[in-house]
């Protein structure tokens, strides 16, 4: 059995830290056109991967991208214990219309876009207590789907505010054992639900941006860490207006982490270029940025410790039109290189 530590008030260190072996990333055509477009492994030029609607459409892509993960470790679906996956559609429907066919034991997640961190801590915490061999997590988002889920259909052509970000068409899908590969989880620190009372749903990033702060700041202290102990600290989804957020909330608090810190919401897209105004979100956005991206620099030591830190704005249609505030949360996980 693997061997885990309790860190300060909300975070794990694993004594025997479980590794991330195969990794894999699915885009549309907007993100293949982006900064990061020569690093994603699948590229879908028709953005509903040949199907008939955009539900469809998420869930053939997230089934593209765990069996492409899979597949480029050697794992046969049968040997994985158990998959933790997540989307932002209504009952996760992108998720369990997707990997039906795989037929892996499935614990099902909403953590909005902070999701790719809650199902890797997951995974990590299941493989390093020794329950699994392998463990996999997948999530997924999509421009159309999620637009129609939460805003506007599509056809009706609404103006988005600057503050806005653009909901990435990607999934990223990741494999998990005790040993393999170049990369590992050392430790996590779980986020709590943080409310600053925003209710512009347009602007995710103000609305996530308190819960990161909370969670890194939680990171610091758990660890008894400066974020000079991080090559990088990378938030998910906060864009160009939450990052501003998140560096004057972190200087109240006593730390300066502009030089460190990253967002894959602005990694993704070129702003100007694509007409992305803040920058990325979803649940794809830091999955394919860290498949892609962040990973394969963790594997080659070009950075031997990150705070991987997707961010999630914990509201539904029903308590938006019901006046409610848009709540955050952000999970850490801690990947060094191994």
């Amino acid at each position: 059995m693997g061997e885990t530590q309790r860190m300060g008030k909300q975070s794990i260190e694993f004594t025997k830290a479980p590794h991330v072996i195969g990794a894999a990333s699915v885009v549309g055509k907007k993100e293949g056109e982006g900064p990061l477009g020569n690093s994603f492994d699948i590229i879908c030029e028709d953005d509903r991967f040949g199907e008939d609607n955009w539900e469809k459409s998420e869930s053939t892509m997230q089934n593209e991208a765990i069996q492409t993960a899979l597949k480029n470790v050697g794992v046969r679906p049968a040997q994985v214990r158990y998959l933790f996956g997540g989307d932002l559609l209504g009952q996760l429907i992108a998720t369990s219309f997707g990997v039906e066919e795989l037929n892996i034991p499935l614990f099902g997640l909403y953590g909005a876009c902070s999701t790719c961190g809650e199902s890797l801590s997951l995974a990590a915490m299941t493989v390093a207590a020794g329950y699994a061999d392998y463990a996999a997590a997948v999530t997924s988002s999509h421009f159309a789907s999620a637009e129609k889920q939460f805003r506007f259909p599509l056809a009706y052509g609404n103006q988005r505010p600057l503050a806005a970000t653009w909901t990435v068409t990607g999934s990223g899908a990741f494999v998990l054992a005790q040993k393999g590969g170049h990369a590992r989880i050392a430790g996590i620190t779980t986020g709590k639900v943080v409310d600053f009372g925003v209710k512009d749903s347009l602007n995710m990033g103000a609305c996530m941006a308190p819960a990161a702060c909370d969670t890194i700041y939680q990171n610091l202290m758990d660890f008894n860490r400066q974020p000079s102990d991080y090559d990088r600290i990378i938030t998910g989804d906060l864009g160009s207006v939450g990052q501003k957020i998140l560096i004057d909330l972190m200087k109240e608090k006593g730390f300066d982490i502009s030089g460190v810190h990253m967002d894959c919401g602005i990694e993704i897209y070129d702003s100007e270029k694509q007409d992305t105004h803040a920058g990325g979100s979803g649940c794809g956005c830091s999955a394919v940025t860290l498949a892609a991206m962040i990973l394969p620099k963790i594997c080659r030591g070009v950075w031997k410790r990150v705070l991987f830190v997707p961010t999630g704005a914990l509201l539904s249609t029903v308590s938006f039109n019901e006046g409610q505030s848009v709540p955050g949360i952000a999970h850490g996980v801690i990947i060094e290189h191994c």
